[in-house]
């Protein structure tokens, strides 16, 4: 009788499979043996809590592939049992990859004009990635540079934040996101006062999270200064193996870039008008009206293209130009896997994904690109031709962009989830 009842507890916790494990041998007493039931019973319940575990990722909007969703997909990769949160969901704009996962949109995504003009709802984000009901999920992890990090989780779950960066438009790119330049004298009464309240919430939502990764030292440090929290770095994923070196010898120099202020695409135009080299321009955004008027015939444009399109102009190119400051920065890493050097703005993740050196100074070893400093057109002008005599080898420069290979990045995501999951189940204060 004794014997029945330890069973049916067992069974209870573990399944029948798993009985065999504590099953009593020899000359155990029915006492004894019923103790070892137990005390089994319990650390197979415990393994079997820590491997059957729910899974919610939360990423801000799927509108395109940039660099926060080349991170979201090997997320999707890793945990494809997971549910997929976000704000709104342009279809056919991501990879197959994210697309198949289980999505769940927000209340933003039946707002008018949405998929176009998602920028302007975003009074809303906030209370919209609140009103996730989280509370079933073991594990939570948002992919975030705008408001995914704020979503609500109770006590129990695990939230880790993969974070791109600290909301940029609230804090260190207001002055460029908000100038007189691009907002109408219509909305920039309003701007300050709505801004200080996203700044608040912003700064109070990073308490909800309980482990923060940054994608670049340059992003630790802006978690440490806003949230005033500690960030473990790992690095984004670049497909190393699909951007290949080819050994081509380019003529015209690249830019890959959305075309909106904080880029700098127009200190690459304008250095380029007076260098009268070829330039090719590949993006689009709000700049690039005005882009295409400043430039003159040396400089090309082209819209998005295709990522194997894009790889074929990486290969042709001469150089990568990199005029903006970015919180890490996959292009350049791109760049480099196939072979091509890059001359970037000597600040933020470039500093980083390039190992540069500077004209007029001390050539470092092994350099896979240049840097410039200040962020002018006559530093920039100056890197290029400075670029012409450095020593930038494409086999040192592919080398040095396999240290960011997608395949690091999965082992170290994944092991930094899985231990501080376990963690936080021991010790879930």
């Amino acid at each position: 009788m004794i014997l029945n009842l330890e069973e049916d507890k067992i069974r209870s916790h573990v399944g029948r499979d798993d009985l065999s494990v504590v099953k009593w041998r020899g000359q155990l007493s029915r006492r004894e043996s019923g103790f070892r039931a137990r005390s089994e019973a319990k650390k197979l319940a415990s393994g079997a809590k820590l491997t059957m575990k729910k899974i919610a990722i939360v990423h801000d909007w799927l509108t395109g592939m940039r660099g926060g969703e080349r991170c979201l997909e090997i997320l999707c990769e890793l945990y494809p049992e997971a549910t997929l949160y976000t704000l709104l969901h342009n279809r056919g704009s991501v990879s197959e990859t994210i697309s198949r996962m289980h999505i769940r949109t927000s209340f933003v995504q039946k707002l008018p004009f949405v998929s176009s003009q998602y920028q302007k709802y975003l009074p809303l984000f906030p209370a919209a990635i609140e009103q996730f009901d989280l509370r079933e999920y073991d594990l939570v992890i948002s992919s975030s540079h705008c408001v995914a990090k704020g979503v609500i989780t109770t006590p129990e779950t695990c939230h880790i934040c993969y974070c791109h960066t600290p909301m940029r438009y609230a804090w260190e790119m207001y002055y460029i996101y908000f100038s007189k330049n691009t907002v109408s004298p219509l909305f920039r009464w309003s701007i300050p006062f709505f801004m200080n309240y996203l700044r608040t919430w912003d700064e109070r939502s990073s308490d909800r999270v309980d482990h923060f990764v940054a994608n670049s030292e340059n992003v630790k440090r802006r978690i440490g200064k806003h949230y005033r929290r500690q960030a473990q770095v790992i690095y984004p994923p670049v497909d190393t193996d699909y951007f290949e070196l080819t050994g081509q010898q380019g003529e015209y120099y690249l830019v890959a870039s959305a075309l909106v202020p904080y880029k700098r695409v127009d200190l690459a135009v304008a250095a380029f008008n007076e260098l009268g080299r070829p330039l090719l321009v590949i993006g689009e955004g709000s700049e690039k009206k005005k882009l295409v008027r400043m430039a003159r015939e040396n400089v090309r444009f082209m819209d998005w293209q295709p990522r194997h399109r894009l790889k074929e102009y990486y290969q042709g190119c001469k150089a990568l130009i990199f005029p903006g400051e970015e919180d890490f920065g996959i292009v350049p890493v791109e760049a480099q896997a196939c072979g091509k050097p890059v001359i970037a703005f000597g600040r933020g993740g470039a500093t980083e994904s390039v190992r540069g050196t500077y004209p007029n100074q001390n050539m470092i070893s092994l350099p896979t690109g240049v840097f410039f400093y200040p962020q002018t057109g006559e530093a920039l002008i100056e890197a290029v031709k400075f670029s012409d005599s450095a020593h930038l080898e494409p086999e040192v420069i592919r080398q040095h962009a396999l240290r960011f290979d997608q395949k690091v990045f999965r082992q170290r995501i994944k092991d930094f989830t899985e231990k501080k999951l376990e963690e936080h189940r021991k010790n879930p204060e």
